[in-house]
């Protein structure tokens, strides 16, 4: 009977202990899991590699090198520079068989940036070499004694900002006016230059601009996307939105009509109208008043002078007492233009030659009867002269019907962006003022 109770007592001691084995190890498994889980979740946070990026420098963890930055000097050569650090000619020559197809060492520039990064050591070898061929682009050279050469890309960020301004003398000097990059106006040239006369700009015309701007290792760069803008000329708004439409980037106006047209508004850029269409003119070179069926531009010697429109070339000549070097290009049953006094023709211009729109076909000059270098351009309908400021073009590609709502829809989505950010701009100036 004894012997019967000891035994069953210690099978309840072997099944209590089995039980309390089985508990602990729950417990422990459970415990193990959070404390993993918790880990892998601290490791997304603090990531140690986001850490290390924040080092890099053209791909490279600067805290493994010791880095000169310098530029490249007048009429330094790579291989200049290089001896200048103690790369001998041996490898030089075979950075340049090397780099071939990849960069032209010739192309190396004075005034552009360069790194030479050295071994971390009481040595001090160089061991790479990168020459930055643009704010964005480099090409780095392995100076190993396998030598290997390769191009790369700084990374880029973009940012949205907004602008707006009165133009008191130029486009210009109003955005430089308005804490801009003045060079902006070059992209809003390139935009609006089937529908804005930019030589006819005025003061007191305004304009209001949505746009990104490339940023560079935290630095602005003169590159930029308009997505929107409102150019107010003679008091109208030309107003110009962003939208790709079948895979094409344009641009259109608050209909929907592209701003792209089938006439440019003028024949140059960067210039200003010294003589303008008129019936009754006094010749500065003949002393007498006569009809000017032309707009003259006045501009440098040697700038580039584009078609209007596509077409084909029907006249080309020289007249010694009138328009010096000119064309005449016909574009369709009704328009033809002309463009007087060239320097010289573009190469190729010649009679039967067809040409693309903003193609360039000649350059300002001062031949025939001039007093000084500009494009005299003339407009003909139905084979009379009409006024080049006043010629309507009729739009390219509008926005397709089954586009239309969601064009509509971005089209005021970034109006709601432009003026947002504007009204930011104006509390910011408001609060400094205060």
């Amino acid at each position: 009977m004894g012997k019967k109770i000891d035994e069953k007592s210690l099978l309840r001691i072997i099944i209590a202990a089995l039980v309390i084995v089985i508990v602990g190890m729950s417990i422990y498994l459970i415990g193990g899991q959070k404390y993993s889980f918790d880990s892998t979740v601290n490791d997304v946070i603090v990531d140690p590699l986001e850490k290390q990026q924040k080092h890099l420098k053209y791909g490279f963890n600067t805290d493994d090198f010791e880095i000169k930055n310098s530029k490249v000097k007048r009429n330094q050569t790579l291989s200049t520079i290089l001896d200048k650090y103690n790369v001998g000619p041996n490898v030089v020559h075979k950075i340049v068989k090397k780099s071939k197809d990849i960069f032209n060492v010739r192309k190396i520039r004075s005034g552009r940036k360069y790194s030479i990064l050295f071994s971390k050591d009481s040595l001090r070898v160089p061991e790479y070499f990168v020459y930055e061929i643009s704010a964005k682009d480099y090409v780095v050279f392995d100076l190993h004694d396998n030598v290997n050469v390769y191009t790369g890309e700084k990374e880029v960020t973009y940012k949205r900002k907004t602008v707006e301004g009165v133009i008191n003398s130029s486009l210009y000097l109003a955005m430089q006016d308005a804490g801009t990059s003045p060079m902006l106006c070059l992209e809003i040239a390139d935009i609006y230059q089937w529908t804005v006369d930019f030589f006819g700009i005025a003061k007191g015309d305004s304009f209001k601009i949505l746009y990104k701007q490339v940023f560079i290792e935290d630095k602005p760069i003169n590159d930029f996307e308009i997505l929107a803008a409102v150019i107010n000329h003679d008091g109208k708004d030309y107003t110009a939105y962003q939208y790709n439409q079948s895979g094409k980037l344009g641009y259109f106006d608050a209909k929907g009509q592209s701003l792209q047209k089938s006439f440019l508004k003028a024949p140059l850029k960067f210039s200003r109208i010294s003589s303008r269409f008129t019936n009754r003119r006094f010749h500065p070179v003949l002393k007498i008043y006569r009809a000017h069926h032309g707009v003259d531009y006045a501009a440098p010697t040697g700038t580039p002078v584009h078609s209007i429109g596509d077409g084909k070339i029907v006249k080309k000549g020289f007249q010694r007492k009138g328009g010096g070097r000119y064309l005449t290009i016909k574009h369709n049953s009704v328009y033809k233009t002309q463009y007087m006094h060239f320097s010289r023709f573009a190469k190729g211009m010649r009679i039967g030659v067809r040409v693309k729109q903003g193609q360039t076909i000649g350059y300002v000059g001062q031949s025939g009867l001039a007093t000084g270098p500009h494009l005299d351009f003339r407009v003909l309908k139905n084979g009379k002269p009409i006024n080049p400021l006043r010629l309507e073009s009729p739009s390219k590609n509008p926005i397709k019907k089954k586009n239309m709502q969601a064009f509509t829809k971005q089209r005021e989505l970034l109006d709601i962006e432009m003026n947002k950010g504007l009204e930011k701009i104006a509390e910011s100036k408001t609060l400094e003022e205060k």
